[in-house]
């Protein structure tokens, strides 16, 4: 069996199972343990595959398990979505966008406590990784990370649109007094 075949099952055998430690990879494709390491190890220096976590068995050192990694696993949404916001270029209804984002309708008649803790969550299962703090002028609304960095530095309109879906679900005015820059920091949203 050649090297490239080697790998290529070894790549196949993760697609198939999800996550697998070098010891459950070897018993399944019936290769030597070093082998798979060894193969474990070539696919990972190049980034076509990490390790997902360590599980610790007993004793000794915790078993490696790994998995392929975003880069196989991932797919072009953000090239979608930056050929999209493109085309749109200054006509982009962001208004119109930040309601199709997040229905305000589930919001009304709800005191502002709740309405916080209920974007909060919306806002967290669309991957924001939100909380909402109290502040001297109001209310801020932080945002951990930002589901469009991977087309936020060509089209800053998404933050105007963040602040839109905040509007119209808080009502007042809504500010970003921080940014997320280039994966590093929170963005901040006062509410007044």
């Amino acid at each position: 069996m050649s090297v490239t075949t080697a790998r290529q099952r070894v790549l196949a055998q993760l697609g198939k199972s999800g996550r697998a430690s070098a010891r459950e990879l070897a018993r399944t494709l019936r290769m030597s343990e070093a082998n798979v390491r060894h193969h474990l190890r070539v696919l990972a220096s190049d980034g076509r595959v990490t390790v997902a976590l360590l599980r610790a068995e007993g004793r000794g050192r915790p078993e490696k398990v790994f998995s392929l990694s975003a880069a196989l696993t991932g797919d072009n949404l953000a090239g979608l979505a930056e050929a999209l916001l493109s085309v749109e270029g200054f006509t982009l209804n962001v208004e119109g966008l930040a309601s199709r984002i997040l229905d305000a309708s589930q919001f009304t008649n709800l005191p502002i406590s709740r309405r916080l803790a209920l974007l909060v969550e919306r806002l967290n299962e669309k991957h924001y990784q939100a909380r909402w703090e109290a502040g001297a002028e109001g209310p801020r609304v932080i945002f951990g990370k930002c589901p469009y960095a991977a087309v936020i530095e060509g089209h800053p309109e998404l933050c105007q649109m963040d602040a839109l879906i905040l509007s119209q679900i808080l009502g007042g005015d809504v500010r970003q007094i921080e940014k997320i820059e280039k994966g590093r920091g929170v963005c901040i949203f006062s509410i007044r």
